[in-house]
């Protein structure tokens, strides 16, 4: 499993689990049947229209073999420039494009994208596009590599439930400390506990600042005047404040 840490807008850091190659795989098959669909329909109506003498045969070979590409890259700048970086195959797949340095992506990084689908997959066969995939550190595509961005997982492979969290040891005679984390939702917990999770299976610099930054968002929302210097101590506690005065 490889993850990626990109700080948003507000400044704060989140963690992704990358899409694997095989994930991006499916979600282009399923886009290429959707843009095969469209172009047979559209062929067909056009040689009804405009290709019935046998003169036009030329122009009809050369348009089953462009016109199909120019569908794709089309259809691949629109459907992730409307949709926020998924096509109906990524969608499918619950994976999504997010660009590296912010949570956004812009209309350039998806025409990007789509233009470099003529490198990574139609003249190098796709060989290029699952090589760089295979090997980066990001997972990234040549237009990936272009665009700044990357794809990313909409659920993680592992996800936790509320229900992960109550199993914590029985916290009957426990007293809250931090009662302002009424404020803080189910989801909030779920992202503290994974964080938590991710720390103790990977002890390295990216997952510690990732502790230390949620720690002090957390600080700085909750409006708490000071937190201890064990930002994991802080963050269970956090969990068990918030299982005794919500449940």
């Amino acid at each position: 499993m490889q993850t990626i840490f990109i700080k948003t807008s507000q400044n704060v850091t989140i963690e992704y689990e990358l899409a694997t190659l095989w994930e991006r795989l499916l979600a282009l098959l399923l886009d290429m049947v959707i843009v095969y669909v469209f172009d047979l329909i559209l062929v067909t109506l056009l040689r009804a229209a405009f290709f019935s003498n046998a003169e036009s045969s030329l122009l009809l070979s050369v348009l089953y073999g462009l016109l199909p590409i120019v569908i794709f890259l089309i259809y691949q700048f629109a459907m992730e420039a409307l949709a926020d970086g998924q096509t109906l195959g990524k969608r499918a797949l619950k994976i999504k494009v997010l660009r590296l340095n912010m949570d956004g992506s812009g209309l350039s990084d998806y025409m990007l994208r789509s233009i470099f689908y003529l490198i990574d997959l139609f003249f190098s066969a796709g060989i290029l596009a699952a090589l760089l995939i295979s090997t980066t550190k990001k997972r990234q595509r040549l237009g990936d590599m272009t665009a700044n961005t990357t794809v990313v997982k909409l659920e993680p492979s592992y996800p936790l439930k509320l229900e992960d969290i109550l199993k914590i040891s029985t916290l009957d005679d426990y007293q809250p400390v931090y009662p302002e984390v009424r404020n803080l939702s189910e989801k909030d917990m779920l992202l503290i506990k994974g964080t938590i999770v991710r720390f103790s299976k990977h002890k390295n610099q990216a997952h510690r600042k990732a502790v230390n930054d949620l720690a002090l968002h957390l600080r700085q929302i909750l409006d708490i005047p000071d937190i201890p210097r064990d930002r994991i101590g802080f963050l269970k506690t956090l969990i068990k404040d918030y299982i005794v005065l919500t449940r």
